[in-house]
């Protein structure tokens, strides 16, 4: 079974990525920066959002941690290298996921469709930490995002099982093949490049 279907998803990476990424270095380093950065700003909004929904709060307070962590360590990286953080681009592929996210519904809608955009992100993450891991010719930088890559499933596991606490499964379930679904297909429609993790 291949990596991409322990995750679920339904597309692997296009095998030209890692190649493009590899040339762009500074880019992908900046970009994985931003995506950290982000990682932790949303899990603190989900927590000011239900500070009522115990078990989400305190799963997701080490990951604030954990996110600005990651966030801090890539920017080591570029230290190390002589590189600046560059700015922040406009993300296609996570703008695509939002605008699949239910319109009008209710809250619980709302927070179910979140927790299934973090697993997703959190999924697509860590198959693209794997390509880098096995595909760059660095061998710091291999190790280096080997170990993004396992805490990334970690992460998309953990949205899975808040999913299914609060929600009842077989919704969870059904809605999640509809955002697997969706997901490929965005990643057909987007363009294939390397400064770019997602």
């Amino acid at each position: 079974m291949s990596k991409v279907s322990i995750l679920g998803l339904k597309l692997p990476t296009d095998p030209r990525w890692v190649n493009l990424a590899a040339i762009s270095l500074t880019d992908i380093l900046t970009d994985h920066a931003y995506c950290e950065q982000k990682a932790a700003s949303s899990a603190i909004s989900l927590i000011q959002r239900n500070p009522n929904r115990t078990r989400l709060v305190e799963e997701l307070a080490p990951i604030v941690t954990e996110e600005w962590g990651h966030f801090r360590q890539v920017l080591a990286e570029l230290k190390k290298r002589g590189l600046q953080l560059g700015k922040q681009r406009k993300d296609d592929y996570v703008n695509a996921l939002l605008e699949f996210k239910v319109k009008g519904g209710s809250a619980e809608d709302a927070l179910l469709d979140n927790l299934l955009i973090f697993a997703l992100i959190e999924a697509r993450s860590c198959e693209r930490f794997r390509l880098l891991s096995e595909g760059l010719e660095d061998e710091y930088l291999r190790e280096f995002y080997r170990k993004f890559m396992i805490s990334e499933a970690g992460h998309y596991r953990l949205f899975i099982d808040l999913a299914n606490e609060y929600f009842d499964e077989e919704k969870v379930r059904n809605r999640w093949q509809e955002w697997l679904a969706r997901e490929a297909d965005i990643l057909k429609e987007i363009e294939v490049r390397g400064d770019r993790m997602h």
